[in-house]
């Protein structure tokens, strides 16, 4: 089993499949997806963060760093 930081949250994301899974036979799926934005840049998201980014326009790394200052927002308010 992999895992992977999201960049919009930060939180550790597993990453299935692989060499890691060959001897575990781990059938659990991925918990994010990296994704191509409208920009041209490439990001690891979780599920969560894939959700929150918006729906009325193609997303962009300025996205993504809401996210992130989202999620620390969210850790302050702890």
């Amino acid at each position: 089993m992999g895992v992977q930081r999201c960049d919009g949250c930060g939180s550790k994301v597993r990453i299935g499949g692989g060499i890691g899974d060959f001897w575990t036979f781990a059938g659990e799926s991925s918990g994010g997806i990296d994704l191509e934005l409208a920009d041209g840049t490439d990001h690891f998201l979780c599920f969560d963060c894939v959700e929150r980014l918006p729906e009325e326009r193609d997303a962009t790394e300025a996205d993504v760093a809401a996210l992130s200052e989202d999620a620390a927002g969210d850790a302050n308010e702890r």
